[in-house]
């Protein structure tokens, strides 16, 4: 297929180099222009403009950082897509977002599907990502080939918006479970005991976990170099409880686990991994020298 990518990032350029690598014609555009040399060393197309994009490619990818970079991005490319053609975001937005641009697009006869991923930087290496996304399931035909270059787990959630509702139950899970994590080292150490063997022992049983296994090691450790940087988990996690109340549903370890980011950020720690949400837990006193 003739495929556009936009967001070369450390998500986007692995996934756009896995579509160069498997013969689709990959066109690329970036802000920051230097960094497509990777991809232009290889093939791939350089456009001037991502409307130049859009006229040029029958499916448009994008991977940037929030909403609003979606949507200043639709701007330009909803004037020269051409009916029939997609525009394929696999960013993590707000869910209404989504179904608003899917409405957008639909009047120019073009579709939009959300298809945000999971498993981070190894597994868009790796090819392994998990992919939830919303859309015409007509569309499934079309984009499962492009998917099968990405990842390992593919589901069609639904209807546009669907994906991010699913991605944002993804962020719900494991953000809390790294507050867990963070709440289980806080707890061992205040009772003198190695966090680190305490983990060991854990990840043996009914508590193991991925987020155990990565976000643990590194609060063991003390090493808050950012593997998942933690501003991008408290953007998501604003969008989890702006669902939730779009909905009118409670959810009361998510908004916990909000507050605790929002101390995260507020300490200055945004650019940092998420595992500082330890570090949060310290600052605060105990209930007894208050």
């Amino acid at each position: 297929m003739n495929i556009g990518f936009i967001g070369l990032g450390g998500m986007g350029q692995p996934m756009a180099e896995h579509l160069l690598a498997a013969g689709h014609t990959l066109t690329v555009w970036a802000r920051r222009p230097a960094s497509a040399d990777f991809l232009l060393e290889r093939g791939a197309r350089w456009a001037e403009s991502p409307a130049a994009m859009a006229r040029a490619c029958e499916i448009v990818c994008t991977n940037v950082t929030g909403s609003a970079d979606v949507e200043s991005l639709a701007a330009q490319l909803i004037t020269a897509l051409k009916p029939g053609s997609v525009h394929l975001d696999f960013s993590t937005i707000a869910p209404q977002a989504a179904r608003e641009l899917s409405r957008r697009y639909a009047e120019k006869g073009v579709d939009f599907v959300d298809a945000p991923v999971s498993g981070g930087t190894a597994g868009a290496r790796a090819a392994t990502l998990a992919i939830m996304w919303g859309g015409k399931s007509a569309l499934a035909e079309r984009l499962d080939p492009l998917f099968a270059c990405l990842g390992k787990t593919i589901v069609h959630a639904g209807a546009s918006g669907a994906g991010q509702v699913a991605k944002a139950c993804n962020q719900l899970v494991m953000v809390a479970a790294i507050e867990a994590t963070a709440e289980a080292a806080r707890l061992a150490a205040a009772a003198g005991v190695d966090f680190a063997k305490v983990r060991q022992a854990l990840q043996g049983g009914s508590a193991g976990s991925r987020v155990l296994e990565f976000f643990g090691a590194k609060m063991a450790a003390r090493d808050f170099a950012p593997g998942v940087v933690a501003r991008l988990h408290h953007k998501d996690f604003v969008m989890v409880m702006a669902e939730a109340t779009r909905q009118g549903v409670p959810l009361p370890v998510g908004a916990t686990v909000m507050q605790q980011l929002d101390g995260l950020m507020a300490a200055g720690w945004g650019t940092e991994d998420t595992s500082r949400l330890l570090c949060v837990l310290e600052r605060a006193r105990p209930a007894h020298l208050i």
